[in-house]
């Protein structure tokens, strides 16, 4: 039985390593060529909303899991805006297709997809849900406004205060934090439905420890050299 779990465990591990690592080679190739295509004068796709922002200090479970969930909710929103509101008004060709494909197509569904397959869960509580909603998308909109009021640029046509004026862009940002709340409510009971990750090392089920090393203890045989204790 434990032979079979670890297998099972081996296979679950390697499988969320290949897809996680298929997402970020999209990502990664996409943002490199719109690098590209930018510095060489070429069409910009208006990607930079997908970011993985990791925090400084990993050993902080919890900041670890609100970063997660940032992460998973800004690559959510990103798919969900432009297949709703952007793609019947954008029609890239060439290689800004490809980019265009990658960033706002590829990565979204890829990314939902390794967290429903792969979790890990359960990470999504309401406390998470919380602070996730009260850094990442209040910091993006105070991002995109005062980073457009310097440079006159901004991510999305709906954004753009020189074309629909301050309130109405405002009134579009905050429909960011609305849905990243609904999704967040949505993804919570799935959480919590879904089968957990596998551990990394199966636990030894039958209690006696066996096939497993010594290294001493109550009932350990005594060897040559060892002390008498007092």
């Amino acid at each position: 039985m434990s032979t079979a779990i670890a297998r099972r465990s081996t296979a679950w591990h390697t499988g969320s390593r290949v897809w996680h690592g298929v997402l970020a080679a999209v990502i990664a190739a996409s943002l490199i060529t719109q690098l590209v295509l930018i510095f060489t004068s070429g069409p910009d796709v208006n990607a930079g909303q997908g970011e993985v922002r990791v925090p400084l200090d990993v050993r902080l479970v919890r900041r670890w899991r609100v970063a997660r969930l940032d992460a998973l909710l800004g690559i959510t929103i990103t798919g969900v805006v432009f297949a709703v509101l952007l793609a019947p008004l954008v029609h890239h060709v060439g290689v800004s297709w490809w980019v265009d494909l990658g960033f706002h197509r590829l990565s979204p569904v890829l990314a939902v997809l390794g967290w429903l397959l792969f979790g890990p869960r359960p990470r999504i509580d309401w406390s998470t849900i919380a602070k996730a909603l009260l850094i990442w998308p209040v910091l993006w909109i105070l991002y995109t406004f005062v980073h457009g009021a310097i440079t006159d640029w901004y991510p999305y046509p709906f954004l753009d205060v020189t074309e629909v004026g301050f309130g109405t862009a405002l009134r579009n940002a905050l429909l960011v934090p609305a849905v990243a709340a609904v999704a967040a409510a949505i993804m919570k009971p799935i959480d919590g439905v879904l089968r957990p990750a596998p551990p990394a090392r199966p636990p030894d089920r039958t209690g006696t420890g066996e096939g497993r090393p010594d290294h001493g203890g109550p009932g350990r045989p005594r060897r040559h050299g060892d002390r008498q204790e007092a």
